[in-house]
């Protein structure tokens, strides 16, 4: 299967490269980026709070999503949320088939901040 690129359309894998971006001026990551300079307490999970994607907006892959369409993805991924069944791949990869070997990360929680999607992100070590 091809890689779309900015303008491709069809079928085909859509790699998002704007999305992840963690704040470190954030308030909810002041504590996780004090507490990683010096030895991590292992014993609590390492959460941290980072952008998923935005609407109205180009990302670096040229792409624009509109506001309805993204609020119902956003919507229909909660429910994978409550369940506890949003788990993630670093990067992106080329199938749509998550493979538990190279799992790292499972999203939490998700809202809205104006046109911004968030969220609380647990890495799985």
């Amino acid at each position: 299967m091809k890689i779309l690129g900015p303008n491709d359309t069809g079928k085909g894998i859509l790699i998002e490269w704007d999305a992840g971006f963690i704040n470190p001026n954030d308030r909810r990551n002041a504590e996780v980026i004090k507490e990683s300079y010096g030895q991590l307490d292992h014993s609590k999970p390492f959460e941290f709070y980072a952008v998923l994607q935005k609407y109205d907006t180009p990302n670096r892959n040229g792409r624009i999503y509109p506001e309805k369409i993204l609020r119902r993805e956003a919507e229909k991924y909660s429910q994978a949320i409550d369940k506890g069944l949003s788990i993630s791949e670093l990067n992106h990869p080329e199938s749509s088939l998550i493979d538990l070997d190279r799992v790292s990360h499972l999203i939490t929680d998700m809202w809205w901040e104006g046109n911004v999607l968030m969220g609380k992100i647990k890495l799985l070590t």
